[in-house]
């Protein structure tokens, strides 16, 4: 198939279906950069090591980046995402279930948002890709379980190593600087902690990105009649759309 910008734009002019499919698609995506940007430099506003505006905009530039060039290096979420559910052989059937995913997953995070819920993204889609194949198959045959695992993999290991790493940096840190002048440390750490902001920002851009960017694919193969693409190649140009729109 055929998945050159210049064939993807003559496709989205001609094709409603598909026109619904990437606007909904971009839609999570753009919703997922304004609610997961807080995230990565929530400490460096609250502690005033960083203004505002200026932090906004390196989560912005650092989030592009984490999408564009993780995904050039290794586009393997990419894949998992993809091949997490099956909505059977029917890609009409199957469409419709990803626009109906996408659609909740819009709604979800604009009402949390408005609220100050903080939400996942990544959760979301997981869920909502799940309840559509299962809703679309009648039951959990849609659910495809050998990637399914990773996810989980992914969701315990976060939770438990990144409580365990912060216990850690925050004991460490203890012990090294115990004899120190705080004043004397605080241009380092508030360096530090600009620095960590952009690395999260970095890499929840190459983690969330590539995971949208699998259901990108996946809705322009099914929107193309080809429900049964297991592996495949992103594109630069739908990189690059994915990157500017998260950020």
């Amino acid at each position: 198939m055929d998945v050159s910008f210049s064939s993807f734009c003559q496709e989205v002019f001609s094709n409603p279906v598909m026109a619904v499919t990437v606007a909904l698609t971009l839609g999570v995506i753009f919703v997922n950069g304004w609610t997961d940007a807080p995230n990565a430099i929530a400490t460096c506003v609250s502690t005033r090591c960083m203004k505002v505006r200026t932090a906004i905009w390196m989560s912005a530039a650092f989030n592009f980046l984490g999408v564009l060039v993780m995904t050039k290096i290794n586009s393997s979420v990419a894949s998992t995402i993809s091949n997490m559910v099956d909505f059977g052989g029917e890609t009409t059937d199957a469409l419709m279930a990803l626009c109906a995913a996408l659609f909740s997953i819009v709604v979800y995070s604009v009402a949390a948002s408005m609220f100050g819920i903080p939400t996942s993204e990544s959760h979301s889609l997981i869920a909502g890709l799940s309840g559509a194949a299962i809703a679309v198959q009648g039951g959990i045959g849609g659910i495809n379980f050998a990637e399914w695992v990773k996810v989980l993999y992914g969701l315990v290991l976060s939770t438990v190593l990144g409580f365990a790493f912060g216990w850690i940096a925050v004991k460490s840190v203890e012990l090294v600087c115990r004899n120190m002048d705080r004043r004397k440390t605080l241009g380092f750490f508030r360096g530090a902690q600009a620095a960590g902001g952009a690395a999260m920002a970095f890499m929840h851009g190459a983690q969330d990105g590539q995971k949208f960017m699998g259901v990108f694919m996946l809705g322009i193969f099914l929107a193309n009649g080809q429900g049964d693409v297991v592996s495949f190649e992103i594109p630069i140009w739908l990189m690059i759309l994915c990157s500017a729109v998260m950020a």
